[in-house]
């Protein structure tokens, strides 16, 4: 498992550029918000949260179409489709969720500190955000795989994940977002969000994999 996480982190990196390219994106979209809703800087520290987990949401999704192309492509997809262990099928798809985080999430939860100084964040909003998005991105790409699967075979596969997989993460997006007001606005409370937040990663740790593999295995037959 290790071997694999390791090669798939390598695909990741080298895949187009796909951790620069959420990251411009991330970017972007964070940059175009002052102009739609003005210069107010107390409005944008307000809505900062929001904007942070909006943008990394969305640039979460750019890349989920990559998650088994490679696989398919060299023929490796097969392999896993036809191994008679569900369970090692399951845990296969969880350890390449992780490569997947790891190479194409991660930088954004790294440069949400960065992109919160220009929302007018304070230093507290700022740390309570990247926190939440530590915690609840590997949520988005747990359900992602389970939609990439779903779309693995499919010419324009990629525009179907984003359309199957942006409903479902509504509750890590309602969760993220309210513990992150929690940590500056009173009396919001931080914990319980947080927790909810932890308990909803977990739980998709768990079933998504579990449903990408059974995908994957119906998509073959």
């Amino acid at each position: 498992m290790l071997a694999l996480y390791i090669r798939d982190l390598k695909l990741g990196v080298r895949a187009g550029g796909g951790a620069l390219t959420g990251v411009i994106f991330f970017l972007a979209v964070i940059a175009t918000i002052p102009f739609g809703v003005g210069p107010d800087l107390n409005l944008l520290a307000r809505i900062g949260p929001a904007i942070l987990w909006i943008g990394a949401l969305l640039a979460s999704l750019l890349g989920l179409d990559r998650l088994f192309q490679a696989d398919r492509d060299d023929g490796s997809l097969d392999l896993l489709v036809m191994s008679g262990d569900r369970h090692m099928a399951a845990l296969t798809v969880f350890v390449k969720c992780l490569a997947h985080w790891t190479a194409s999430v991660l930088p954004l939860v790294v440069a949400a500190p960065l992109l919160g100084l220009f929302m007018n964040m304070p230093p507290t909003g700022i740390g309570a955000a990247a926190l939440t998005l530590l915690v609840g991105t590997p949520a988005i790409t747990f359900i992602g795989a389970a939609g990439a699967a779903v779309a693995v075979a499919l010419p324009r596969g990629g525009l179907l994940i984003s359309v199957l997989v942006l409903p479902l993460t509504i509750p890590v997006l309602i969760f993220g977002v309210s513990a992150s007001y929690g940590a500056v606005a009173e009396p919001d409370p931080f914990l319980p969000p947080f927790l909810i937040l932890c308990a909803l990663t977990l739980f998709l740790a768990v079933l998504g994999p579990v449903a990408a593999a059974l995908a994957l295995r119906w998509g073959a037959d």
